[in-house]
């Protein structure tokens, strides 16, 4: 589908913005040299970082995937070798979740997320730079969470379901943590870290060309269908289907919608795009604001508000929706909301990253992981 001409002139404003206030920032101020890491987080003025107490693997490869793309192969290739310089476990492989404020491991859990990011990064660094080591570690990173990570038989399934419940509907996925060592399952699956796997390996695939994602892409995609749906609304829940106090967020099943259209009949076995289709029309009726067209963070099974804030990466991932929705009528609506978008969450030093539906902005900081959700949400547009 091509984009229409509204479209596209309102999108090249938001590239424009990311090109002159964004990249620089995060190449200068966000950017400790000292360490050759970025920093957590820039004051609200866009100038100094805040205090560092950490500094996360998957906060430098979101960069590194953000610089990447953007072309900056100079300081992609600098995050890149920070990446495998602080945070690789080279004792018991995989990687470290963060390092302390001289370099040092902090926290050595094995963090499903973070292991994910490793790989979507790096295949983009790889593909954007022909850089070998890069697809190195998608390949190696991608063995360790199939060999650390799988849910083989419902072992160490975690208290969100029965253990005899859990054995059936957790096969086929990946613990969400696990110890420095892999020894023990500090956290069971969870909706998050496999929506950014099926990212990571979707990109792998298109940059590797390496058909043996297919295989797990679509083992993983099946085994989510079948632990995370919520049958009445085909959205994708955040725990598994039947634990307690279970919630939808209308900005994931945006963010699904557009990685299911990507992946495009690979992943039609599993039924995510008919799933996903009602699933965008439950998270747009009750989760998007009619008037100031803000995206809440979550809702209830009913779809009741659970957590009204706005945070700045659900409103990129309607975007993103709408840019990808096959129906003309549906996408119409996104010139609108780019407007709407520009207007409430960006500004002249970067951009806001919580509001309330009010418009009251309630986190005045700028993470470093938000451009990653910039970049993807105006690429697709």
């Amino acid at each position: 589908m091509s984009p229409s001409a509204p479209t596209t002139a309102t999108a090249l404003s938001l590239r424009e913005h990311f090109a002159r206030v964004v990249l620089p920032t995060w190449r200068g101020a966000g950017f400790n040299e000292a360490l050759t890491l970025p920093y957590e987080a820039l004051a609200a003025d866009g100038r100094r970082p805040l205090p560092a107490v950490r500094y996360r693997a998957m906060a430098c490869a979101r960069q590194l995937f953000v610089f990447a793309q953007a072309g900056d192969t100079d300081h992609a290739q600098r995050l890149f070798e920070a990446l495998l310089h602080y945070f690789q476990d080279k004792r018991h492989g995989g990687w470290f979740y963060s390092v302390d404020t001289q370099g040092a491991p902090l926290d050595t859990t094995k963090d499903l997320y973070t292991h994910a990011f490793v790989v979507f990064a790096c295949a983009e660094y790889g593909a954007r730079s022909g850089n070998r080591d890069a697809f190195d570690m998608v390949h190696r990173t991608s063995a360790v969470i199939e060999e650390r990570f799988s849910v083989l038989d419902g072992a160490h399934a975690g208290s969100h379901t029965s253990a005899h419940a859990a054995k059936n509907l957790l096969h086929g996925l990946y613990h969400a943590a696990l110890n420095s060592d892999f020894s023990s399952v500090t956290g069971a699956p969870l909706q998050n870290p496999l929506m950014h796997l099926t990212e990571a390996w979707l990109a792998a695939r298109q940059a590797t060309g390496d058909a043996a994602y297919d295989t797990v892409l679509e083992r993983l995609c099946n085994a989510v269908a079948r632990a995370f749906v919520h049958a009445p609304t085909g959205c994708i829940a955040e725990l598994p289907i039947g634990s307690a106090d279970n919630w939808l967020e209308p900005g994931h099943q945006f963010e699904w919608f557009w990685l299911v259209r990507q992946a495009g009949g690979l992943l039609r076995q599993s039924g995510l795009d008919e799933l996903l289709s009602r699933a965008f029309l439950f998270a747009q009726q009750h989760g998007v604001d009619a008037t100031t067209g803000g995206v809440a963070l979550a809702l209830d099974e009913q779809g009741a508000s659970r957590d009204a804030t706005q945070r700045i990466w659900a409103q990129s991932e309607y975007l993103r929706a709408l840019a990808v929705h096959p129906d003309a009528g549906v996408r119409a609506a996104l010139p609108r909301q780019i407007e709407r978008f520009s207007e409430r969450f960006l500004s002249p030093q970067g951009w806001h990253e919580c509001k309330t539906a009010a418009g009251d902005v309630t986190r005045d900081d700028m993470p470093s992981t938000t451009p990653y959700h910039l970049a993807t949400a105006y690429a697709a547009l």
